[in-house]
């Protein structure tokens, strides 16, 4: 059905919201990747009581999507069915200090402004989020690193709230970190965290804050319709290595491409959809497999329905 026809189908149980609420919203306009098909509608709240009142009237038959910033998201071109949830700056986008060691930052602030908030306060260890492309919910649920530090590092506690409604406060250990991964339930959706760091001198911060951006911008197609890292690293090697080896450095299908520049980078560059994107990752995990006998497992999340005709099997037998 259309968003119109779905918002007007629960009537009544959405008044009352604060939030906006969008019909058959260009998922497209979202993403990083500039690519991907519609939601049937689009909510973003006010704030944690307003998301809550939201959970509470939507009935548990309607899907409930989350998205982020939007940044390490692959959306396919069928779109997605029922609400896309997507939190709002101005209610969840805040970072307050509240210690000299200690932040409370909410979920839909993006990294780099974290470890802008961490410098201007004197808080060390928060650098590693001025190189990461995306909001702290994300981080929060992917373990999100770089330069030798992890989100689970970090955190001291996280608000949440499930399907119902309901709020939930998770320690550090609740969430049970791996690597670019946590175990908390699927359904939650994460509002803000308490975030723990040091007292380190702001010089220094600064330091390590422009080394992180040095290496991005070096090594990084930052410039680009890009999700961030297409897969993750294997266990005693890197994803670049391997895709470069297998030949898959500046590989196109459609207006998608891996990256000359770091190759487990995925580009649009200009007309790639949603197909072809998820064609050309599916495609290289296929060399990479053939070529080392390495599963490459994708980092980037991709959500959503095929359009008829256009499914795409993992691990293609078809190497181009």
């Amino acid at each position: 059905m259309s968003g119109e026809e779905l918002i007007k189908k629960l009537g009544t149980r959405l008044a009352g919201l604060r939030g906006k609420l969008t019909p058959d919203a260009g998922m497209d306009k979202i993403t990083w990747f500039r690519a991907g098909g519609e939601a049937e509608a689009l909510f973003q709240p006010q704030d944690e009581e307003d998301l809550a009142t939201f959970l509470r009237a939507v009935p548990e038959e309607v899907a409930i999507t989350v998205v982020g910033i939007g940044s390490n998201l692959l959306v396919r071109d069928g779109g997605l069915k029922g609400f896309v949830v997507r939190l709002s700056a101005k209610g969840f986008g805040q970072a307050e200090v509240i210690s000299p060691t200690r932040i409370r930052a909410g979920a839909a602030i993006p990294d780099k402004r974290l470890a802008a908030a961490a410098l201007e306060a004197g808080i060390g260890g928060f650098h590693f989020y001025h190189g990461i492309p995306g909001g702290l919910g994300g981080a929060l649920r992917m373990n999100a690193g770089a330069n030798g530090v992890e989100t689970r590092e970090r955190v001291v506690k996280v608000r949440a709230l499930d399907r119902k409604g309901d709020l939930h406060v998770l320690t550090n250990e609740d969430m049970g970190y791996a690597y670019r991964k946590s175990s908390a339930p699927a359904d939650f959706i994460f509002t803000s965290a308490l975030m723990e760091g040091y007292a380190e001198d702001k010089k220094a911060i600064r330091a390590a804050m422009d080394a992180v951006q040095h290496h991005r911008e070096t090594v990084q197609p930052i410039r680009e319709k890009t999700g961030g890292s297409t897969f993750k690293n294997p266990e005693g090697t890197s994803a670049w290595k391997e895709i470069d080896k297998a030949g898959g450095r500046g590989l196109m299908i459609g207006g998608a491409q891996m990256s000359p520049m770091h190759c487990n980078f995925m580009i649009n560059t200009g007309t790639a959809t949603g197909y072809d994107l998820e064609f050309l990752g599916e495609t290289v995990r296929a060399r990479v497999l053939e070529n080392s006998g390495i599963h490459l497992e994708w980092e980037i999340k991709r959500i959503g329905a095929f359009k008829p005709g256009h499914a795409i099997d993992p691990f293609l037998g078809q190497l181009l």
